[in-house]
Order: C-alpha cells, then structure tokens, then sequence
C-alpha cells in the first residue's frame, strides 16, 4: 500500500498543479476541464486510460457532455499519495498534447 502525504508534502505537490484543487478534507485532488464539445470531452478520457494503466491507478472521472472532472485519491490509504500526484501530472501532460 502506498503511504499517504503529510499536508505539507500534500501542498508541496499542488504547488506544481495550479489547477488543482485539495478537497475533502485534504483526501482527494480535483481538476474541472470544459472542452470544445462531447467528442473532445471522451477523446480526453480515452487518452487517460494510457496514464492510469502505467502507474495501476484509476480516477475517478465523470462526464457531463463538454465537462469532464477527475477526481484523485488512494482508496486503500485513504486519502492522497505520490501515485494521485504522478496521475494529475499525467492527465496535464494528455490535457497539454491534445490542446496543442
């Protein structure tokens, strides 16, 4: 199991990731996107699943037409770790290869 963050090394990490938002209690990470129509929205979740298969970590993601939010946290830790901060740096890097 992997170990959860201290709060600072939880602010540490978001100070990389602007976007990002601590919610819950400092258990879980959230980022809101809005994408030119439904198709952008899906080609966006699609293109995750290569990022949540190379580090065995799953978001929750959910769509709502030209919105997508994800929502990061370790389950079996109970709140965040390195692995949900490796996964928002990767959903960046696919946000970043599909806008440009």
């Amino acid at each position: 199991m992997a170990a959860r963050l201290s709060p600072q090394q939880i602010d540490e990490a978001l100070s990389a990731l602007p976007a990002w938002t601590l919610v819950e209690e400092g258990t879980a990470i959230r980022r809101e996107l809005r994408f030119a129509g439904f198709d952008e929205a899906m080609a966006f979740i699609v293109a995750l699943a290569e990022v949540a298969r190379g580090l065995d970590h799953h978001a929750d993601l959910y769509n709502v037409y030209d919105r997508v939010t994800l929502r990061l946290s370790t389950h079996d830790a109970g709140g965040l770790t390195e692995r949900d901060f490796a996964f928002a740096a990767g959903a960046e890097g696919v946000l970043r290869s599909i806008v440009n």
